[in-house]
C-alpha cells in the first residue's frame, strides 16, 4: 500500500504566498507610529554652567561637534509636536 502522506503537504510556494498577502494586510504604516521624543528643559544656570566648560576645551573638541548634533536633534523633536 502506497503512502499518501505527501498529498497533505502543502507545497513552500503557497505557503509563502500566504505570508505575503497576510502582510500586505498591514493597516498602518511604521512612520505613523513614530512618536516624538520628549525635550528635556535645562536651566538658565545648566546653561552657563555648561558654556564656560565648553570654552575651556580645545579646538577641534570631539565634544563641541556631538553637542551641536545634538541640538539639531532638540530643534527637530520641538517641530514634531
Amino acid at each position: 500500500m502506497k503512502s499518501n502522506a505527501k498529498c497533505w503537504t502543502p507545497p513552500a510556494a503557497a505557503l509563502l504566498i500566504a505570508m505575503l498577502s497576510l502582510a500586505g494586510c498591514a493597516t498602518v504604516s511604521s512612520d505613523a507610529m513614530a512618536a516624538c521624543p520628549p525635550i528635556v528643559e535645562y536651566s538658565t544656570s545648566d546653561q552657563t554652567r555648561v558654556a564656560i566648560k565648553l570654552t575651556a576645551l580645545p579646538d577641534g573638541a570631539m565634544v563641541v561637534r556631538m553637542l551641536g548634533d545634538y541640538a539639531v536633534l532638540r530643534d527637530q523633536a520641538r517641530t514634531c509636536r
